[in-house]
């Protein structure tokens, strides 16, 4: 591969695509055929007498005079279209280079541009060009404004015209109404086409249009005049003033920006200054605003002066300026009307209220993620990136395109590594994890590229691991964040998509509290490798600040939750939620960290006085993964104490105003509501459908009943063998284990769980307090909060210890800690731990049932086996397992056996489940750990039962 470019120079090299490339060299003699490719698939279902589809891919052939070129194979037409083009552009050795005109071609190339766009041809060019329909539209203007454009409109509207300007002009980049000088300097070599006036931002043609051009755009006009009227917001200069709904009454005989500079207390359109586009490059919706006295300069004039002097004038418009990431001064109004590349009529929709809040929050990670999954009250940004195939919404990588095109930030530029992968065996029975080759390569991507074609990906993804490295630009090529994570991934898309969720997340950070100290903003950048200039990021995000802390407070009086109680993960109902009720029948399923839930909800605004309430936002079915952060954490904490069927309602205080009012689709309701200064949301739900997580799934498609029933049956035959009396469930989860165990006659008498989980402990306590009053034997119930590689001496001496399934989800060093605790101090008589079998994963994946929620790409017959669960942190071999185990055992003067659950120890490869079984040699020597029993209590109760109590 290619040495690495420095990607400030990977984007200055050049803004044309590919295609634009050839389309420059080749024009129409340039013919792209996109044919489809079925390909068989091979994960079907065996035996199936059914014919089974793979996926749909694209091919692109690419016929030119010279050649024809034939592309790889590829998810998407648009991939294959670039990849043929690639080829084309390296085969026929085009050479690729930055427009060098000089800023004199430039400035005599404008002048020819300007006399074609005031050409009888132009004005009748079909499909119309959008300059062209106002030239037709100013020529019904009355009196002496007929035939008058705006210098805004030639400004705006033309693309080239504009890239002209930049080549004479660098700084027309960053402020566009630099352009309007340099259309008068240019028109002023044109005194017999063209005319403008000192004082006067607009130009037209001398000499009247041919009657032959004017009679067939009067033929091109059907029926009678008609009269539109469209929604726009006014959005006043002081923050002090809240913007306002106002209607346009556009007529099909007038010019619309006479319309819009009337709203501006302006008496031509010609004072009308237009803003880029906002959101998408295609889109109408613009900002309108005055265009002051400094703006009137000659080409030559220092135009800093200029700038000054309008800062004296008037203030800006901060609203307006970060909603179009441009400086705007004054009064303006927000559209959405314009001529188009689609027809000669003119083009408008309503801008609403609700259409304005919404455009505030896609400025921010977290609102840009609401919108895609239209949940704006309901949604999260998640807290973790774990499988595609759970994820909801926009992509980690499809957030960060949008957050800078938002802020009109260069694109982000891509770096990924790939390293081939190579096993590395330390010594027999190692538990070391998969190593990588120091030999490296590295491949620069632009983001608006670098896809990989399919055959490439899937011959190479599983012989190598990727790493990703991301640096985010302004316009002016300075940077400003740079992220450089150490993981690694078998797939490149995986770290793509990492690597851009570190970027978003530390982003979401920043945006959910403006006010965040710059050592927590540090140290949060460090936790996420990423690396960025103060200076650059306060610049661009300067009106940041302003404007979304404005919006917090604007409604005084109205309890709001504070920016960051939002991503409050961890959150219990009781806190910051009111009234919770849970009706309908236990149906006994309930969901668990990974699982994929699908509910149907409302949320609703309601006044506690005066019992009116309106609804904001509706779902029948929203599906999201639990555990994850991917719904507010009121609504995450009421799910996991719901099972399926149930229903569920709740209160919580208001979150930000903007969300509030970019979900209200009745904004002068909600408005009136939100006075009343005594509301708050009213969530309603209902779950619907929980789809276990993926080890789940696999588990239960090839093991009857399910291998985590099998576990908890082999541990509860053990502990009824074992005659003992006194068991602790070390990550006891919602408490499978201990549920199970009050099903069969023991001789236990004190149980106990302990778990990191506040949740799932709160979920067990319900299982059990329900179950406990009619057992006979049991006559002590425990649920600790608190990590199992802590010491807490309240847990010594028991007779058995389990720990199911738990270790994997820890480091491999943590692992090794809580084997030196638990047989070191807690000292049970007998210890069963279970762990996956990586070596069985080859046969669980196989014997997964496709889904329709996962991507086809997710695993391919020359990958590596995943891990089971996306959280698991580890998977161990036998080999590595029995090491770890047995050197615990020698260590700690206990005899360990091995055994397991799923398949047979006799046959390749093992146990599903691998367990290790240690029985304690001899009590513990030395000093007796009983005398700690008041000092050494690090866990806290979190239920607790006695048969003495519930009895009485």
């Amino acid at each position: 591969m290619e040495n690495e470019k420095s990607p400030a120079d990977a984007v200055k090299k050049t803004n044309l695509t590919p295609k634009a490339i050839i389309s420059q060299k080749y024009g129409n003699k340039a013919c792209y055929k996109v044919e489809e490719v079925q390909e068989s698939s091979e994960k079907g279902c065996p035996g199936l007498a059914i014919p089974q589809k793979g996926p749909c891919r694209y091919r692109c052939i690419l016929q030119l005079p010279e050649i024809t070129i034939e592309s790889g194979i590829f998810k998407r037409k648009k991939d294959a279209e670039k990849s043929a083009a690639e080829m084309a552009i390296e085969k026929l050795g085009i050479q690729i280079s930055t427009d060098s005109r000089t800023p004199q071609e430039a400035s005599d190339l404008l002048v020819e541009r300007l006399t074609y766009l005031f050409s009888n041809e132009f004005l009748s060019s079909d499909p119309p060009h959008p300059l062209s329909g106002h030239l037709r539209a100013v020529l019904e203007r009355e009196g002496d404004l007929c035939g008058l454009v705006p210098l805004s409109v030639m400004a705006v509207y033309d693309s080239r015209l504009n890239n002209l300007c930049k080549c004479i002009n660098p700084k027309v980049e960053s402020n566009p109404f630099l352009v309007i000088p340099l259309i008068m300097g240019a028109a002023s070599r044109l005194p017999e086409l063209v005319a403008t006036s000192e004082g006067q931002l607009s130009i037209w043609r001398k000499n009247l249009y041919p009657p032959e051009v004017i009679e067939s755009l009067v033929d091109q006009q059907s029926g009678a005049p008609q009269s539109t009227s469209v929604e726009a917001i006014h959005i006043p200069c002081s923050q002090e003033k809240a913007i306002e709904l106002v209607i346009l009454d556009i007529s099909s005989t007038g010019y619309y920006l006479d319309v819009i500079a009337k709203k501006l207390d302006l008496t031509d359109a010609a004072k009308v200054l237009i803003s880029r586009a906002i959101g998408k490059a295609s889109s109408e919706t613009r900002l309108y605003f005055a265009a002051h006295q400094s703006y009137l300069i000659e080409p030559s004039s220092d135009h800093t002066n200029a700038k000054e002097a309008l800062h004296s004038e008037v203030s800006l418009n901060a609203r307006a300026s970060y909603l179009s990431s441009q400086d705007i001064y004054g009064d303006a109004i927000l559209a959405s009307i314009g001529f188009t590349w689609r027809s000669k009529d003119l083009f408008y929709e309503d801008v609403s209220v609700q259409s304005y809040y919404r455009m505030l929050i896609s400025k921010i990670p977290s609102g840009i993620y609401k919108l895609s999954r239209e949940a704006v009250l309901t949604a999260e940004f998640p807290l973790a990136f774990t499988t595609r195939t759970n994820w909801r919404g926009s992509l980690p990588r499809d957030v960060l395109f949008t957050f800078c095109r938002q802020h009109r930030l260069s694109e982000p530029v891509f770096s990924t590594i790939s390293t081939p992968l190579k096993a590395v065996s330390e010594s027999p029975g190692s538990s070391k994890k998969l190593k990588v080759t120091d030999s490296s390569k590295e491949d620069t991507e632009r983001a608006s590229g670098g896809a990989i074609s399919t055959d490439a990906r899937e011959s190479v993804e599983s012989a190598v691991s990727y790493q990703c490295e991301i640096k985010i630009f302004s316009r002016s090529q300075d940077l400003i964040i740079e992220c450089s994570p150490k993981d690694s991934f078998k797939k490149q898309n995986d770290s793509i998509q990492n690597t851009s969720f570190k970027i978003i997340s530390w982003l979401n950070m920043y945006f959910k509290d403006l006010n965040l100290p710059s050592e927590k903003l540090n140290s949060t950048a460090n936790v996420l490798d990423v690396q960025f200039s103060h200076e650059n990021f306060l610049k661009e995000f300067v009106l940041s600040r302003s404007i979304h802390t404005v919006h917090h407070a604007e409604t005084e009086g109205v309890k709001f939750l504070e920016p960051n109680t939002m991503s409050m993960l961890n959150t219990m109902p009781e806190q910051g939620v009111q009234s919770l009720n849970i009706e309908g029948p236990d149906s006994g399923v309930f969901p668990s960290n990974g699982s994929l839930l699908c509910i149907s909800y409302s949320v609703f605004l309601v006044t506690e006085g005066e019992h009116m309430k309106e609804n904001l936002e509706s779902n029948p079915e929203f599906e999201f993964e639990i555990g994850v952060g991917a719904v507010i954490p009121h609504l995450e904490a009421a799910v996991t104490l719901m099972s399926i069927g149930q229903s569920a309602c709740f209160k919580m205080e208001l979150p930000p105003k903007e969300f509030i009012l970019a979900a209200a689709v009745n904004s002068a309701r909600t408005l009136s509501l939100l006075s009343s200064k005594s509301c708050c949301l009213e969530y309603s739900i209902r779950l619907l459908q929980v789809t276990e997580p993926l080890e789940d799934r696999m588990e239960q498609a090839l093991f009857s009943p399910p291998l985590s029933k099998q576990r908890v049956e082999y541990a509860v035959q053990h502990i009824k063998e074992s005659g003992a009396t006194t068991l602790v469930d070390f990550g006891c989860g919602s408490g499978s284990l201990l549920d199970s165990l009050l099903n069969y006659p023991t001789a236990l008498e004190k149980i106990v769980g302990v778990d990191i989980s506040q949740k799932s402990l709160g979920r067990a306590a319900k299982i059990l307090h329900s179950k406990l009053s009619n057992n006979i034997g049991i006559n002590s119930a425990i649920l600790y909060d608190g990590s199992i590689t802590d010491f807490d001496s309240r847990l010594c001496g028991f007779d058995i210890g389990t720990c199911l399934e738990v270790i994997e989800h820890m480091e491999e060093e943590q692992a090794c800690l809580f084997g030196d605790v638990v047989l070191s101090y807690f000292c049970p008589k007998v210890l069963i731990v279970s762990t996956p079998n990586y070596e069985y994963n080859v046969i669980l994946q196989k014997s997964s049932p496709p889904s329709q929620e996962e991507d086809p790409d997710e695993k391919t017959q020359s990958q590596s086996c995943k891990f089971r669960n996306h959280d698991h942190k580890f998977e161990w071999t036998r080999e590595q397992f029995n090491h770890w185990a047995t050197e615990l055992a020698v260590k700690h003067n206990y005899s360990v056996e091995f055994s397991g659950v799923g398949g047979s120890a006799d046959l390749e490869p093992g146990f599903a489940s691998q367990i290790a079984v240690f029985r304690r040699i001899c009590p513990p020597q030395g000093e007796d750990l009983s005398k700690n029993a008041d000092t050494e209590h690090h866990y806290q109760v979190i239920w607790e039962w006695s048969s003495s109590t519930s009895s009485s």
